[in-house]
């Protein structure tokens, strides 16, 4: 079965919107997590917390919250982010575990969003080599019979050029 909380690409995010009445509650919440994965004992929470960062948006979330991003890069494959189960093995008295947890559950509206994210390899367009460049003619005058880049033929003196009108 798997963890609800889990990633199952290479990075991920967890967006948790906040009220911004609640904000001081939330940023204390966020350092009792940032201790419980800094003193992890558990080998799969520490590699966890190698590629867990912490960021508050500046813009305004929707109905003026205040969005806060973690930013999961890299995840650990089938890990489980999920928040209660990090901190109440960091904090083992019930009591404290259930303080810190109410700094979350009052501040946040609604449970925090996942994103699955997969690193994106842009496709580079072929080249295409230039093809001839091509001059158009000036307004008025015809195409010449020579191609660019090509010398035109020679005409013999007192000769009249290819191409032009005869005098009348």
């Amino acid at each position: 079965m798997p963890v609800a909380r889990s990633f199952t690409t290479p990075a991920g995010l967890l967006f948790n919107t906040v009220r911004a009445e609640r904000v001081k509650d939330f940023e204390l919440f966020l350092g009792h997590l940032r201790l419980a994965l800094d003193k992890a004992t558990d080998p799969g929470i520490r590699a966890q917390a190698r590629g867990w960062r912490m960021f508050k948006a500046a813009e305004p979330g929707p109905n003026a919250t205040v969005l806060y991003l973690f930013v999961l890069d890299p995840v650990v494959a089938g890990a489980d982010y999920s928040l209660g189960r990090i901190l109440s093995d960091a904090y083992p008295d019930t009591a404290q575990l259930n303080e810190i947890w109410k700094l979350y559950t009052s501040s946040v509206v609604g449970g925090g969003s996942l994103l699955n994210l997969t690193p994106l390899m842009p496709v580079v367009p072929p080249v295409v080599p230039p093809g001839p460049k091509t001059v158009p003619p000036a307004p008025g005058v015809k195409p010449s019979a020579v191609a660019p880049g090509a010398k035109p033929p020679a005409v013999a003196p007192g000769a009249v050029p290819p191409g032009t009108p005869p005098v009348r």
